[in-house]
């Protein structure tokens, strides 16, 4: 399943989850269930899984910043794009360093990114808010409990989307091509 040895893969699959990156949150907002659900990080997380570290990354980092200038979400001020785009890296970082240690493992990766992902939004918020003297706390404690329903949407969909691929024979997965 890895791109790790063929960046032209790499790019390819980065490409098509950046995309989705960009248009799966305006789905989700349009049809009412906003962004609970983190709709940007389900495709920037299952692309750490599948392209090579620095793909993942710069996706991760980039993806933010071009769906804010193109759709306005997420917001430049207050620094929501920001935010988003730090902890997006940092997730991307930490699935693709834990997923290569053993790509059997894909439990441990998931977790960790998301903790990370997490705990990184959570320390943000907190500093940036406060820097431009909004609520910090209860705004850090409110991004975070926010997005309970998004954790547990990609502890549903990841493992199941690595399945699929997995299972499936393609030129862009299957390491014989």
């Amino acid at each position: 399943m890895s791109s790790e040895n063929n960046p032209l893969r790499s790019m390819v699959i980065s490409a098509a989850m950046a995309a989705l990156a960009i248009v799966l949150p305006m789905v989700f907002h349009a049809t009412g269930l906003g962004s609970h659900f983190l709709p940007m990080l389900l495709p920037l997380l299952l692309n750490a899984f599948l392209s090579s570290a620095g793909w993942a990354i710069f996706t991760a980092a980039v993806v933010p910043w071009i769906s804010a200038l193109a759709t306005g979400m997420p917001p430049v001020y207050p620094p929501v794009a920001l935010v988003m785009s730090l902890e997006a890296m940092i997730m991307a970082a930490v699935v693709t360093t834990l997923h290569r240690l053993d790509r059997k493992l894909v439990w441990p990766a998931l977790i960790a990114g998301i903790a990370a992902d997490r705990i990184v939004s959570f320390a943000l918020t907190l500093l940036l808010f406060s820097r431009f003297g909004l609520p910090a706390k209860a705004v850090a404690i409110g991004v975070f409990v926010r997005a309970l329903p998004g954790v547990a949407l990609q502890l549903a969909v990841i493992p199941l989307a690595l399945k699929g691929i997995g299972e499936r024979k393609s030129i862009l997965f299957d390491r014989n091509h």
